[in-house]
């Protein structure tokens, strides 16, 4: 290891409300090693993102760091405690010395200013040049983090790109100054796997070529395995276990530890369901928590499925007949008009696609961003209408029905979105948001069943009959998830299209709602489309799957088959880019590391 570049002694950071003081970071101390890169994992609420922005100090009121020290080698200053800094004096050091990137690149870009413009902004605050040396060395990081056509770039906004191409305007950023420390803050989060793949190795590029330390924060242990020398695991604001990566991944001592390795969808074995934290986590009767020495094997190996159970499970499936049809599907979007307000060009988000679903089966949809899966789901409901196709459901082409003619037919096909929390009404209580559709589709006599039955629904999704009371924002990522399943469940429907409804959740929260979602098919005999970018999701949650690539099928078979085989270099390219920490991965990596070295 490098010499210690931040040490943080005893850190503690609090949030007082009226009724209690919360501390979200308590009493932790760790170090960071030029050169080095440390991953801190842990799920939301952990303290991991509220550690990070004490370092940079930029946690808001009511928060506040109340205890500790924080001594920073700098390269200009020498050893400086940052606690005992001044907001002016520590100006000198954000951003020009320990840069960061954030979770959410849209909504840390300014939206009314070019991409280039507000890197170029952060070089003229922190070095002595001219606007065409800030303008020249913005256009040279572009080139750096690999933006295609920096020049262009640079007039560009942040709305016209992509995700993975705002969080490469976000790493010019935080770089440009060229740092001693760089902090990522799940900065791949919700990214697709290949995409993410490609940020994990320019991260690892730039480190090499600057010789920058980095904080890498996620609830991903897949990701750390990828990427870091050393793992600090955080629980409930205090760290519980540390280590090399090799360590944590080979020998884990910790539950916690324990439970966030196992509740990732292998690759290599089926299970009936994804382990959990509270399956190596034993609550007491006060709701705290304690250890179990339950190791991942013995939990794991009573979830394994058998070839034979796989088997027989696909024989009842495909023995009966297909309950929805997909015949040529077609969805374009125009993108030109002519004079006379004719189209010209279109973008074929669903080109010519044809498939079919049986009862009961599980079919999950996997590409990257832009393949049209989610068009393709959305079509299928008609929220989006065709451009040409059918889509026979139990005998009936759903295109051909009216508005009127498709209304009853909607009770029995539902969706799941992406995003919970934009797809409930921040201004009525979750339990109306369950109880309005049984209103508009006149199930129950009266609104105190159907409240009876919006309580039912939000037990059996593992929440609590009083939250029918509560708001969305009173909620977290995987409760108003479980609001949105709920939801969905309310009109009993046969047939659910889940559409990346956990990709934007911490893998233990992911865990929990995919089992819940497999006990509630196995319970009421649903039939989904499982619609992902994530293929490791869904391999675990499908009987077949379906391989898009540019609205079209590249490959569709059954779901191990297709890991186990993948027929397209576009699937492959899938499969390569998944975050296994796999332990012989981790050993190639650190052999590599040592030969650079």
């Amino acid at each position: 290891m490098g010499p210690r570049l931040l040490e943080v002694k005893n850190l503690v950071t609090e949030f007082r409300t009226e009724d209690e003081t919360v501390k979200a970071v308590n009493g932790i101390s760790f170090t960071l090693h030029k050169g080095e890169i440390l991953g801190i994992v842990g799920e939301s609420g952990t303290g991991k993102s509220v550690t990070a922005l004490s370092v940079m100090q930029l946690v808001k009121s009511p928060g506040r760091i109340t205890e500790g020290d924080m001594m920073y080698n700098s390269k200009k200053f020498g050893t400086v405690n940052l606690l005992k800094l001044t907001n002016e004096q520590f100006r000198h050091y954000r951003g020009n010395e320990i840069g960061m990137i954030f979770q959410e690149p849209m909504t840390s870009l300014n939206p009314v200013y070019t991409c280039g413009d507000q890197v170029a902004e952060a070089i003229l605050l922190h070095l002595k040049c001219t606007a065409k040396a800030a303008r020249q060395k913005t256009i040279d990081l572009f080139k750096e983090v690999q933006l295609p056509r920096p020049e262009v770039m640079y007039n560009t906004y942040p709305h016209q790109l992509s995700g993975g191409q705002r969080q490469r305007v976000m790493i010019a950023m935080a770089i440009s100054c060229n740092p001693s420390i760089l902090i990522a803050d799940e900065p791949t989060t919700a990214l697709d796997v290949t995409v993410e793949h490609t940020i994990l190795d320019l991260l690892k590029k730039l480190q090499k070529e600057r010789g920058m330390s980095i904080m890498f924060i996620t609830h991903d242990l897949g990701v750390i395995a990828e990427l870091a020398d050393r793992v600090i695991v955080m629980y409930k604001g205090r760290i519980v276990e540390e280590g090399s990566v090799w360590k944590i991944f080979a020998n884990p001592q910790h539950p916690y530890t324990k439970g966030l390795l196992a509740c990732r969808p292998p690759l290599n074995r089926r299970y009936h369901m994804l382990p959990t934290i509270s399956d190596f986590m034993i609550t007491r009767d006060d709701g705290s928590m304690t250890q179990s020495p339950t190791t991942i094997e013995q939990v794991t190996s009573k979830l394994l499925v058998s070839p034979r159970e796989r088997l027989a499970r696909h024989k009842e499936i495909y023995a009966g007949e297909p309950v929805l049809k997909i015949k040529n599907l077609q969805t374009y979007f125009p993108i030109r008009k002519g004079i006379f307000g004719r189209s010209k060009q279109f973008v074929k988000a669903v080109d010519d696609v044809s498939f079919e679903v049986y009862s009961g089966e599980t079919l999950g949809l996997v590409g990257e961003s832009g393949c049209g899966k989610t068009t393709l789901g959305r079509t299928i409901l008609r929220l989006i209408e065709p451009t040409g196709g059918e889509i026979i459901y139990k005998g009936n082409d759903i295109t051909r029905l009216s508005r009127g003619e498709l209304r009853p037919l909607r009770k029995n096909l539902q969706i799941i979105f992406q995003d919970p929390y934009s797809s409930l009404n921040p201004r009525i209580t979750i339990g109306e948001s369950i109880v309005e559709p049984m209103r508009v589709h006149h199930l129950h006599e009266h609104d105190s069943l159907r409240k009876h039955k919006a309580m039912e629904l939000l037990k059996k999704v593992n929440l609590d009959e009083t939250h029918f009371f509560r708001y969305p924002h009173e909620f977290s990522g995987g409760q108003r998830q479980r609001i949105c399943i709920a939801r969905a469940l309310a009109l009993n429907p046969e047939f659910i299209i889940c559409d990346e409804s956990v990709s934007a959740l911490d893998v233990s929260i992911q865990a929990q709602v995919l089992n819940l979602l497999r006990q509630l098919q196995k319970e009421f005999k649903f039939t989904y489309i499982f619609i992902s970018h994530d293929l490791s999701v869904v391999k675990f949650m499908s009987d077949r799957m379906i391989v898009m690539q540019s609205g079209k099928i590249v490959e569709m078979g059954e779901s191990d088959s297709i890991y186990a085989n993948p027929q397209t270099e576009y699937t492959r390219k899938l499969i390569n880019a998944i975050p296994k920490g796999e332990l012989d991965d981790i050993k190639k990596r650190m052999v590599g590391s040592e030969q650079d070295s």
